[in-house]
């Protein structure tokens, strides 16, 4: 099994349409074998995946060090590297931020907590230690991470966003520039603001967290087109909207980090009998819905070991009959706008 390329035609970068997802190897709520998770990236990348994404976050830099790792193993030339600026790591020194906080918690994370910094100087120095932890003295895409009402709060999210354009754009628009990277965007949670970035500058690549799932598709309603239009490379995470997706409406299941409310795990219940009837598995209908969008370059999924990896590259070889998609809409758990996978 081979795992399909994109190639994107305003940067030339070619994008498996399977990527590989680096938050989970920061020990995203759990701690992880070190040598069970360097060999899920060595995995991946032998399977064809040539994208890699991660961030100074996932894990205070665990995830990045995990992923160089894999590289001196691997190879760099064989990857598109995407990382993240808009936070400094600093020394922890008894710092209770550290592990982070919030929707996400990070076990056993390197003894660094990350400081919010969209400034011109800060992503300079956020890709810096990205190379330093990645081991590497390059990366194609740099995503400015995070600036939106999910992260900052909607009173705050107006100042951050005038910063990160005044400063952490800038910079990157002239690493671009100057061939230093290949691409530069941004990594949100929200697909408004996603949209307001692409309106707002000249990006390539936009990573989307869990705002275009079979649970949700409100980023149809405007930043998908746009994001279509000018040319933009999206990248789809949280595709499993944070869990219950993949596991199902069980006890437990996530949703956005939390526990699913019930009427989440009512109509994921509904999707995954109508996976069912059709013999796919709803993990699997969830990881390649996204990819009908002809603006979606790429599913970004977080895979943290070998047996995963190969589990998810054969869920992007199997085949789905049409009927799914077209049963998912006529009992209306699908819009029917929504462009469908081939």
């Amino acid at each position: 099994m081979a795992i399909d390329l994109y190639r994107h035609p305003r940067t030339g970068l070619a994008l498996s349409r399977l990527g590989f997802g680096g938050a989970p190897l920061g020990n995203l709520n759990r701690r992880l074998d070190d040598s069970e998770a360097v060999a899920a990236v060595t995995a991946a990348i032998d399977a064809g995946a040539t994208l890699l994404d991660t961030s100074p976050l996932y894990g205070q830099g665990l995830s990045a060090a995990r992923i160089g790792t894999a590289l001196r193993r691997s190879g760099r030339g064989r990857v598109v590297l995407s990382t993240k600026v808009g936070r400094i790591l600093e020394p922890a020194r008894g710092d209770a931020g550290l592990g982070g906080s919030g929707r996400a918690r990070y076990v056993d994370a390197l003894p660094f907590v990350p400081r919010f910094d969209y400034s011109y100087d800060g992503a300079m120095r956020s890709l810096e230690q990205s190379l330093l932890l990645l081991g590497t003295d390059r990366v194609d895409i740099v995503l400015i991470h995070d600036v939106d009402g999910w992260t900052h709060g909607a009173e705050a999210v107006d100042a951050r966003f005038a910063e990160a354009m005044d400063g952490a754009y800038r910079a990157l628009e002239r690493l671009r520039s100057d061939g230093v990277i290949r691409a530069f965007g941004v990594g949100l949670n929200e697909a408004a603001m996603a949209a307001r970035f692409a309106r707002a500058g000249d990006i390539d690549a936009v990573l989307l967290a869990g705002r275009y799932s079979l649970l949700e598709q409100g980023a149809l309603d405007d930043f998908l087109p746009l994001a279509h239009d000018k040319g933009i490379a999206v990248l789809m995470g949280g595709v499993f909207n944070s869990g219950v997706l993949a596991t199902g409406p069980v006890e437990g299941a996530l949703y956005n980090y939390r526990p699913a409310p019930p009427d989440v795990l009512e109509r994921t219940g509904r999707i995954e009998a109508v996976c069912g009837r059709h013999g796919v598995p709803l993990a699997v209908a969830a990881a390649r819905f996204p990819l009908g969008h002809p603006a979606v370059a790429s599913v970004v999924l977080g895979m943290v070991t070998p047996a995963e990896v190969a589990r998810n590259v054969a869920a992007f070889d199997a085949a789905i009959p049409a009927d799914l998609w077209s049963d998912l809409v006529a009992e209306g758990l699908l819009r029917p706008d929504a462009p469908i996978p081939a």
